[in-house]
């Protein structure tokens, strides 16, 4: 099985292909606002790279979040884009999962870490297991000072990955249990091992299932009623 992983929903965009589940080759370029630019020669590259026609691709799998707005459109627009075109399915994973799976531990408790700007982060908790990780709590949007509330809560060793240097100064002082690691974004390569199992348990979407975890709004949606009541106008 021949699969195509898009990874857009960070600055780290990202393009993968290989079959069952194997890396074969991918192309990674970090930018925060250069997704859309990046993909269509990102997609050349790797195909090339291998030899292999679009044509041949079985499953087509994308990063549906959460992340900021413009990136998640653009991997969700090329994932539906070339599924469409060249008759392949369509796999969705989340970037918190990703970041988890990759993270180097084998007891610590995992919270990865997506910046998603105006002073929040997404994180979710996974407990590790052999071979894999394990959700262990729902997606949540955060401040600083609730991540951190939560984490000095936590009753065991707790490993931090994702983009945590957007937290600010000092926000790790104290927290004697809290260790930070790598990945700092996701990639499609890990991408690529998690569609490569949801494939073989029969786990697709159609293409308007493909729905982004922005966790809010836009950032370019403005409540303009709210506005008005405050006299920006006279």
């Amino acid at each position: 099985m021949k699969v195509l992983a898009l990874e857009t929903a960070t600055p780290a965009s990202s393009v993968a292909v290989g079959e069952d589940g194997k890396l074969g080759a991918m192309s990674l370029h970090v930018d925060r606002r250069g997704h859309v630019s990046f993909l269509v020669p990102a997609l050349d590259f790797v195909f090339s790279r291998l030899g292999w026609d679009p044509g041949e691709t079985d499953v087509v799998a994308v990063d549906l979040g959460p992340g900021p707005f413009t990136g998640l459109r653009a991997g969700i627009a090329t994932a539906q884009a070339v599924a469409a075109a060249v008759g392949a399915r369509l796999v969705g994973v989340d970037s918190l999962s990703v970041l988890a799976l990759r993270a180097a531990t084998g007891r610590r408790r995992i919270w990865p870490v997506v910046d998603m700007r105006r002073g929040q982060i997404a994180t979710r908790p996974f407990r590790p297991l052999p071979g894999g990780v394990a959700p262990d709590g729902p997606i949540e949007l955060m401040a600083p000072e609730e991540f951190r509330a939560t984490l000095e809560c936590e009753p065991t060793d707790t490993l931090v990955v994702g983009d945590w240097s957007v937290l600010p100064e000092g926000f790790w002082s104290g927290l004697h249990r809290v260790r930070r690691g790598r990945p700092r974004y996701p990639s499609a390569d890990v991408i690529l091992e998690i569609a490569s199992l949801k494939a073989a348990n029969d786990e697709f979407l159609r293409p308007e299932e493909l729905h982004p975890r922005y966790l809010r709004e836009p950032d370019v949606a403005i409540n303009w009623q709210r506005f008005r009541a405050e006299g920006v106008w006279p």
